[in-house]
């Protein structure tokens, strides 16, 4: 492998550590934030209502804006978007300020997922995907830590995203610098996949990009869902010991970055389609573990098989894109395959708490089995739609 290539693999990897660490920052943070701009806790629900809205209008267009713009310039924009949101987040004097720039940091995180997914399936290997995305979970379990340090120290909770913001400013210009790379680094072929999407319209017309886009929102829900009510299902709605269930939802994470750094070494020795397969059976398993057989080492083994069998899904899913609708198809389609995640992780864990406030938090279990069972048969619709094979390429004009 050359060393320039890997340079580009190692500014991929940093991008993706920097993906998850805003996401980290916040659950930490919040209390602090509203203490500070005198809002009740209830109002986070405005900040990642405005992220959500920046984040999936940039990713659904964002085949046309790397058309445009090309890779590298597209991620050093976005970087700087991304940390100029956050030095906005830390200065601001009022809350409404605040939600501009969260919806600038969904943008510029949307365009980077987006940018660095679509060139990684073009340019690189599986196993470098797989590997891309642990490295978001490094940044998402990085978060808490440091703004937990600072506020353990007495530091305000701005210090926090005024280095992170930081981070940024120097990640964006690292992809500047390394902009023409970006381009001179891939084949033809890969250089016409990430740069001459044909029209939005035309790429949602394939049934097999709607598939894509519902097998995305379906996977997300379920996997945010999981980490964020398996500790009420446990410690409210069974009794479990809380430290335990705590520590049980810590598992599931861990079991989802290690699942993805596995997933990356043995992706040269088992298909895409195999790991997919195989992941999205084992986590209806651990679905049912946790979800049907109300025993605490039920609930320790549903969570450790869920997060390692989770792990290898998104990346492969991504991997496989162009083998779905073709490659001249693909930018458009990750673009829409990373808005519906973004969309999914939304909605499936708001539904699922509606219903548990409503009618008990013991329904938390059923629902989350009946997720993995409807993520499972449209993920085996699809599949066996396309999902195996090349499509004949449309031709771009």
């Amino acid at each position: 492998m050359r060393s320039r290539q890997l340079v580009l693999i190692g500014l991929m990897f940093v991008g993706f550590i920097s993906l998850g660490l805003p996401d980290g920052l916040l659950g930490v943070a919040w209390p602090s934030i509203a203490a500070t701009q005198e809002v009740g806790l209830g109002a986070l629900g405005y900040l990642l209502a405005a992220a959500s809205v920046g984040f999936l209008t940039v990713s659904m267009l964002s085949g046309r804006i790397l058309a445009r713009l090309g890779v590298g310039v597209l991620l050093a924009v976005s970087c700087l978007v991304t940390a100029l949101s956050l030095l906005g987040l830390a200065l601001a004097p009022a809350f409404w300020m605040l939600l501009p720039m969260a919806m600038l940091l969904g943008a510029g995180g949307g365009a980077i997922d987006a940018g660095l997914n679509t060139y990684a399936a073009a340019a690189t290997s599986p196993r470098v995907l797989a590997w891309l995305h642990a490295c978001y979970g490094l940044g998402a379990a990085a978060g808490p830590f440091l703004m937990t340090g600072l506020l353990v120290r007495d530091q305000p909770w701005q210090i926090g995203y005024l280095l992170v913001g930081g981070g940024q400013l120097v990640l964006a210009l690292a992809f500047f610098l390394s902009r023409q790379r970006w381009v001179a680094d891939g084949p033809v072929t890969h250089a016409h996949a990430v740069r001459s999407p044909v029209a939005l319209r035309t790429t949602a017309k394939l049934p097999t990009v709607w598939l894509s886009i519902l097998v995305f929102a379906l996977y997300t829900g379920l996997e945010v869902s999981v980490g964020q009510w398996t500790y009420t299902l446990f410690s409210v709605g069974r009794g479990f010991d809380p430290a335990s269930s705590g520590q049980w939802v810590g598992f599931y994470w861990a079991g989802l970055t290690l699942g993805r750094v596995v997933a990356g070494i043995v992706a040269g020795r088992f298909s895409q389609t195999t790991l997919l397969w195989a992941g999205s059976l084992g986590a209806t398993v651990g679905a049912g573990l946790i979800g049907l057989l109300a025993v605490p080492w039920a609930g320790l083994m549903g969570m450790l098989l869920m997060g390692f069998a989770l792990a290898p899904i998104f990346p492969a899913l991504i991997a496989t894109t162009a083998q779905r609708v073709g490659s001249v198809h693909s930018a458009n389609t990750i673009g829409f395959q990373i808005a519906a995640a973004n969309l999914g992780a939304a909605l499936l864990p708001w539904g699922i708490g509606l219903a548990a406030g409503r009618y008990g938090v013991a329904l938390i279990g059923p629902l989350i089995v009946g997720a993995a069972l409807i993520y499972l048969v449209v993920f085996g619709v699809m599949m066996r739609s396309g999902g195996g094979e090349r499509p004949v390429e449309t031709s771009v004009g």
